[in-house]
């Protein structure tokens, strides 16, 4: 059985918002053309498998501005969880379990367990 930790809940708040942030800026790039500038097209079978790429019209600069914003926070929140003062009260065997644990606390079974 895992063992349960008591978060506090700002750490969990950043967490939170750290999937929030990820989940939004990777929809985010989903939907943007695979260029961040204008380029043409292109074809390239020579290497191990196809590559095609439509022409891109590029990224405008509020897309580009968002982008930055949410890549920015992003890192901001990933700083805060990572260096937050809670990882001082966990030995460091239990480090990787905890940070696990800490990641997953918004699934329905957390542990792993069905």
């Amino acid at each position: 059985m895992a063992t349960p930790y008591d978060f506090p809940s700002d750490l969990l708040a950043g967490q939170e918002e750290l999937h929030q942030v990820r989940a939004e800026l990777s929809a985010l790039l989903r939907r943007l053309p695979w260029s961040v500038v204008p380029l043409d097209g292109f074809s390239d079978d020579h290497g191990w498998r196809k590559v095609e790429r439509p022409a891109s019209p590029g990224w405008t600069e509020d897309e580009q501005a968002e982008v930055e914003k949410l890549r920015r926070r992003e890192h901001e929140l990933a700083v805060f969880v990572s260096g937050h003062r809670f990882w001082s009260e966990v030995t460091a065997p239990d480090r990787v379990g905890a940070r696990t644990r800490l990641k997953h606390t918004r699934d329905p079974h957390p542990d792993g367990t069905a």
